[in-house]
């Protein structure tokens, strides 16, 4: 996990959270998940290149985690009927603090 700016015009900090490389597709490649106060982003590099896909805050519906003996799932679903991210392989700390982050930047929103 760590901490970098989300946006060169926003100081607000986004938190990066890598998947174990012990994990299924993870091995040269951990998925990554970055959240921060405008977005949660998935990101999965490639050889050559990165695969990203984002919600906007404003957009995430709910966030289901589903643990598991070491590592965690995570699948953060849209209210605008895309494609749920989903990401395998977390530390089970990782996925409850990305449920809290998601959780307050929306009630941060809200007022």
């Amino acid at each position: 996990m760590s901490s970098t700016p989300a946006n060169p015009m926003d100081s607000s900090p986004a938190e990066t959270f890598a998947a174990s490389r012990w994990t299924q597709g993870n091995f040269f490649f951990p998925t990554k998940l970055i959240v921060s106060p405008q977005r949660v982003a998935r990101v999965k590099g490639r050889l050559f290149g990165s695969n990203e896909e984002s919600i906007a805050m404003s957009k995430v519906a709910s966030v289901h985690i589903s643990t598991g003996v070491f590592w965690a799932e995570i699948v953060i679903e849209s209210t605008g009927g895309t494609d749920p991210i989903t990401s395998h392989g977390h530390r089970k700390a990782d996925a409850r603090r990305i449920r809290e982050l998601i959780e307050m930047y929306q009630a941060q929103a809200r007022g």
